[in-house]
């Protein structure tokens, strides 16, 4: 036998790798198109900063109204809320990233290699988190100082309202990532994604306080699961006492991750 020949007896087939380095490899390979985009990069940025910028000051009357004078300044009550909105917003863009890398046939090719399915998954998530971290840090810088924005929770409170805010984000991602796996068609996922975020943003503590609200939107506004998460980042941010406002928001951050998991790997492994 020749030594270029082997015996197909003693051949070890490549069955591929663990489940989480699976998950590193192709979070690093979608941080890298992310990052590697230097437009995608500076809008990605820049919108954030642009949002705080246009409510702060579309809002700027509202610091006249009872129950703001505790906040020395409209952007210490908006700017922690900010933080919750930009992370569904991200969240959103979890799911849109899914469809094109679906239609550019991204997906294809890594389902004929030996990976779990719930690796591609996992790894679209912890991409954009990581995504929702730069620019959640951006904003916090900008609002620092360009805004005024003067936390009393100082760094420490001020850190623990960020990684909130990333928690909160994972779990939504996940929550589009299932739709984009339930309905591939861009322009759909995206108008069904837009009914689900505004009237989540616009129904909460984000921009008033509930004792503000007419007594129907205060109501919907109360149940609405985006308030405990904005309720908790505001009172870790400011340095108060976040009550029962953060394990409620944990809470549903971890619903909103394993029932998004459990509908997305479904959806997913059936169209395989």
């Amino acid at each position: 036998m020749s030594r270029h020949q082997h015996d197909p007896q003693d051949r070890t087939q490549w069955s591929g790798t663990t489940a989480p380095m699976q998950v590193w490899v192709l979070t690093t390979r979608s941080l890298r198109a992310a990052f590697g985009n230097y437009r995608l990069v500076f809008f990605g940025l820049l919108q954030p900063v642009v949002l705080l910028l246009l409510f702060s000051q579309v809002f700027a009357g509202v610091t006249a109204l009872p129950g703001m004078a505790g906040y020395a300044g409209y952007i210490n009550y908006l700017m922690p809320a900010t933080l919750v909105n930009i992370a569904m917003i991200t969240a959103m863009g979890a799911g849109a990233g899914l469809v094109a890398e679906t239609y550019t046939g991204v997906i294809g090719r890594l389902r004929t290699l030996p990976i779990s399915p719930v690796s591609v998954l996992v790894a679209r998530t912890l991409a954009d988190t990581a995504r929702l971290a730069v620019q959640l840090v951006a904003i916090v810088v900008a609002a620092v100082l360009v805004l005024g924005f003067d936390p009393d929770g100082g760094v420490l409170g001020l850190a623990a309202a960020v990684l909130l805010t990333l928690v909160v984000g994972w779990g939504l991602s996940w929550v589009f990532v299932a739709i984009a796996t339930w309905q591939r068609n861009i322009e759909v996922m995206q108008a069904v994604s837009f009914i689900a975020v505004y009237p989540l943003m616009f129904s909460s503590s984000a921009y008033l306080p509930l004792e503000n609200m007419p007594l129907w939107v205060r109501a919907v506004a109360t149940a609405n699961p985006l308030t405990y998460a904005i309720d908790a980042t505001r009172a870790l941010a400011l340095g108060r006492s976040p009550g029962w406002a953060l394990p409620w928001a944990v809470l549903l951050a971890a619903v909103a991750a394993l029932g998004g998991a459990a509908v997305a790997t479904r959806n997913f492994r059936r169209s395989a």
